[in-house]
């Protein structure tokens, strides 16, 4: 499971059977988990689940997700292909 970025206790990630998915990244801090989808086309970022998340950890989340959109997207498709 490759880590994307590793920032205010959260891991952010992706699983290494993914790769027939869309891009998406998953986010883990303790018990906290969730998923967001990502379109680079339209530089959108969309949530696929939550759990165990404050409305704080999904304003944080989502922040650090679009400050480091192109760092993850770059991630995903070294590892995946395009």
């Amino acid at each position: 499971m490759p880590t994307v970025l590793f920032l205010r206790g959260w891991r952010f990630h992706f699983y290494s059977n993914e790769g027939t998915e869309p891009i998406h990244i998953h986010a883990q801090r303790g018990e906290a988990e969730c998923k967001y989808w990502l379109n680079p086309e339209i530089y959108d970022i969309r949530e696929a689940y939550a759990y165990n998340m404050s409305k704080r950890d999904t304003r944080e989340v989502r922040k650090i997700i679009l400050q480091n959109f192109d760092e993850i997207v770059e991630a995903w498709t070294n590892y995946f292909g395009e």
